[in-house]
């Protein structure tokens, strides 16, 4: 590992740290750069990705050619293939007109494919015979283009998962990892958090003309122990918020602590091993529905409890109910019969009832139509916020009639 080359690339590309695992990462780009390779770069969101693909062209032989960065889950799914390989004159609706792809501008140069996994099984399959062989079919044509483009490509996503489920081509993955790099989370980076909230904070100082907000003893250990589920991203906006909110320049532990989300929330998704577990929408919906469940269920019992501790008998022992997130849930309590029983009593005879069943369409539609109303009808912010794709976001919009 060439020590001096990795810091002229730190101090090139504005990266701050010094953990073993980032400088791991950024030597196996400047390795990697002169060649042709195909490159997949996989990490959290937020944790800096976009960088390496900046790195790897500039030290490219290609470096003189056009780099375009292109976001495959901001693109719809309808005009993803015109945008990536381009189009002929009257191949759908609106096609006024000739139209090059990315492939076709990237010509000589380099191409990185944002969210890589966002894109559908038929895109996959184009893009992989460009890698076999840089063919490709603009859209509504029969003429093969050829095009000599290197491929980077980044993926939050889990793509072994992804490919079990059918999501992800098996035979696309192996071409496009010819070369992995993997950028750490920030919670595996160990000081490096405090160098970057000391730099983030002196560019807030400087660009608002402020004192740069500093960290006692225990907030740095506070920030040390944080999960950072959002990475740099995220330390940056809190950064950046403690800079402009905060009274006091010197933040100590109490104070930080409001402006981090419920540790609570953050350390949920955990799985035994002290592995996070991928941090998808899906899996927020299923956590979510599970507090809305607990707290049903609690308010039930004590229902029971309190009527049959008003009529003289003893607290009703409610069996467990089941719960099944691919499902709803649908919770039964039996109430045993009572002696001297009146009609008119709260609780029949041998009742039985059932809760209505919750549905997590419903509770996904309610908290897109919250992410939308937050930003004002803007996809990016709702997306980022949702932790989904600008892509997906507008799929789920299509599929609840939300527009």
């Amino acid at each position: 590992m060439n020590i001096e080359e990795i810091q002229r690339m730190k101090q090139r590309f504005r990266i701050i740290g010094n953990s073993p695992e980032m400088n791991r990462a950024i030597d196996v780009a400047i390795q990697v750069a002169p060649t042709d390779l195909t490159v997949l770069i996989t990490g959290e969101s937020g944790a800096g990705k976009d960088v390496f693909p900046r790195i790897i062209h500039e030290n490219s032989l290609r470096k003189t050619k056009k780099f375009l960065a292109v976001n495959c889950g901001a693109i719809p799914e309808g005009t993803i293939d015109s945008e990536l390989f381009g189009h002929i004159k009257g191949a759908f609706t609106n096609a006024i007109n000739d139209r090059n792809g990315y492939f076709a501008e990237a010509n000589g140069g380099t191409i990185f494919l944002d969210e890589v996994a966002e894109l559908p099984l038929a895109t996959q399959a184009r893009l992989l015979r460009v890698l076999e062989s840089g063919e490709y079919i603009r859209v509504g044509s029969s003429t093969v283009e050829k095009t000599d483009v290197r491929i980077v490509a980044a993926t939050n996503v889990d793509l072994q998962k992804a490919i079990d489920q059918g999501r992800f081509r098996e035979d696309l993955y192996y071409r496009l990892s010819t070369i992995p790099i993997k950028v750490p989370p920030l919670r595996e980076r160990g000081t490096d958090v405090q160098l970057l909230f000391r730099k983030f904070a002196a560019d807030c100082a400087e660009k608002y003309h402020m004192p740069a907000v500093q960290l006692s003893e225990d907030a740095k250990q506070m920030l040390m122990t944080y999960h950072w589920p959002g990475n740099v991203r995220q330390l940056k906006n809190i950064t950046e918020q403690i800079s402009i909110m905060a009274t006091q320049r010197v933040i100590t532990a109490d104070m930080l602590q409001d402006y981090l989300p419920d540790r609570r929330t953050t350390m949920v998704p955990m799985l035994a091993g002290g592995q996070r577990q991928e941090n998808s929408f899906e899996n927020e919906r299923e956590i979510l529905y599970k507090v809305l469940f607990d707290l049903r269920r609690d308010v039930t019992d004590l229902k029971a409890q309190v009527s049959s501790l008003s009529q003289g008998q003893p607290p009703v022992q409610q069996p467990v109910p089941i719960y099944t997130p691919d499902e709803g849930v649908t919770t039964v309590h039996s109430v045993p019969s009572r002696k001297n029983a009146q009609p008119d009593d709260d609780i029949q005879d041998t009742e039985v009832y059932v809760e209505e069943t919750l549905s997590l369409d419903e509770v996904e539609k309610d908290m897109i139509k919250r992410a939308l109303a937050k930003h004002g009808g803007k996809r990016r912010g709702a997306a980022a916020d949702l932790n989904i794709s600008e892509r997906t976001l507008y799929r789920k919009i299509k599929e609840y009639n939300l527009e």
